[in-house]
């Protein structure tokens, strides 16, 4: 079976700043990929390059076997991509629930009642059917960690990328997000995953890709990652962080 995903030879260059360059990956139907790497790696431009929010100077991003390289973040959305960000960002003046609705509204092109349903399966397997009325502007950071995951879900996604939605939360936390990561693999959908959280990165994915300075440095199981002398001292040693 093909990829899901084909990135192939993607560059993007931000005048002499290189911050990816001639990178290509592919994730399989099913999988959970993680994407680990330092401070200036370039795999949030990655995440940006796959959803349209920036353009590449050279390279495809290839979905489901079309060439999406070039279309719309809206566009993008509607045929299955969708993603979280690394600092969560609701509706801070709605409701947890309207904030999903916007999203499977909006995003999924689905209506109020077919909506209604789904975002409220989607509350209850996040944790936060119970704080379905709460202002989302009166939350907690880990409530806010889940409803951005939630509100990426509301739109129905094939495929969902994940950036740092662990970074600030306590162990505890942590595994109830490894939880809703896992839970959404077995609901079919594919899951490309950016986190600095070694625990989550060694438990969470299927396979790494670990970036340095805009490149591939590593691919292989998440074992194999963390083992490489390499990969510990660029992503473990000296190197600053995120």
């Amino acid at each position: 079976m093909p990829d899901l995903l084909s990135v192939n030879n993607l560059s993007k260059f931000f005048g002499k700043l290189t911050a990816v360059f001639d990178l290509s990956f592919g994730v399989d139907r099913g999988e959970i990929l993680g994407i680990i790497g330092p401070n200036g790696a370039g795999k949030t431009t990655v995440f940006n390059l796959i959803t349209g929010d920036i353009r590449p100077d050279r390279g495809t991003v290839i979905f489901d076997g079309k060439d999406m390289t070039f279309d719309p973040v809206y566009q993008k959305c509607r045929q299955g991509i969708a993603r979280t960000y690394q600092i969560p960002k609701p509706f801070l003046n709605m409701t947890v629930l309207e904030n999903l609705l916007v999203g499977s509204i909006y995003g999924g092109g689905k209506n109020y009642k077919q909506s209604k349903k789904k975002c409220e399966e989607i509350l209850e397997k996040t944790g936060l059917l119970a704080k379905r009325h709460v202002i989302a502007g009166f939350l907690p950071l880990f409530d806010r960690k889940r409803l951005e995951l939630a509100r990426a879900l509301s739109t129905d996604p094939i495929l969902l990328l994940v950036d740092e939605v662990a970074g600030g939360l306590v162990e505890r936390e942590v595994e109830e997000i490894l939880k809703i990561i896992h839970s959404a693999r077995k609901d079919g959908i594919t899951i490309l995953w950016v986190e600095h959280i070694i625990m989550a990165m060694q438990r969470g994915p299927d396979r790494l890709l670990v970036m340095n300075f805009g490149r591939e440095l590593f691919s292989g199981k998440p074992e194999e990652a963390f083992s490489s002398e390499e990969v510990q001292r660029v992503y473990l040693g000296s190197e600053e962080e995120d």
